[in-house]
C-alpha cells in the first residue's frame, strides 16, 4: 500500500485522504494512519507546489552549479555537502558520478545575485576546488510535469 500511496501523492499531493483511500480500496484511518508512519520515518519529506514563474511577474533565474570538491579526512562528502545546503539560496544538492562531485540547484532574483553567491559563498569553503554555473533559460518540464502551453500554429495551410 505505501509504494501506491506514494506513486498517487508524488502527483497529487493535494488529494483528499477520503478521495485515495477510495483509489486504493482501502479505509481513510488506515491510508492517514499509512501516511503519517511515512511521515515520521521521513520517506514523506514535505509537500510543495510546482510553480511555472515564467507566467507571473516575478523574476527568478534558475542556475546549476557544478562543483568540484576535496572531501575531508574521515568525513567524506557529507559534511560539505551540509554545508552547502545550509544557505537560503539552494534548493538543492546531489553527489553526483562523472566529471564533478555536487550539482547545486539555486535560485535568485539576477544573474548577478546568482554570481555573487559563488563567488562570495560557495567558491570560499576550503573544501571546493572549483565551479561551473550554468543558467536554467527555460523550462519545458518540471516534477514529470509540462510547462509548456502546447504551441498552435495558426497560420493557413498553403498547398499547389
Amino acid at each position: 500500500m505505501r509504494e501506491k500511496i506514494l506513486g498517487i501523492l508524488e502527483k497529487n499531493a493535494r488529494i483528499d485522504i477520503r478521495d485515495l483511500a477510495v483509489l486504493l480500496g482501502e479505509s481513510e484511518v488506515s491510508v492517514a494512519n499509512e501516511i503519517a508512519e511515512m511521515e515520521k520515518e521521513h520517506i514523506i519529506c514535505g509537500y510543495h507546489t510546482l510553480i511555472n514563474w515564467d507566467n507571473t511577474s516575478q523574476e527568478k533565474v534558475t542556475a546549476l552549479i557544478e562543483v568540484k570538491v576535496t572531501p575531508q579526512r574521515g568525513m567524506g562528502f557529507d559534511k560539505i555537502a551540509e554545508r552547502i545546503y545550509q544557505y537560503n539560496e539552494v534548493n538543492a544538492v546531489y553527489l553526483m558520478s562523472g566529471a564533478y562531485d555536487f550539482a547545486v540547484f539555486i535560485e535568485g532574483k539576477t544573474m548577478k545575485e546568482v554570481a555573487l553567491f559563488v563567488s562570495s559563498k560557495l567558491s570560499t569553503l576550503d573544501s571546493v576546488l572549483s565551479t561551473a554555473t550554468h543558467f536554467v533559460l527555460k523550462k519545458y518540464k518540471d516534477h514529470g510535469t509540462e510547462l509548456v502551453e502546447e504551441i498552435h500554429d495558426e497560420r493557413m495551410l498553403v498547398t499547389p
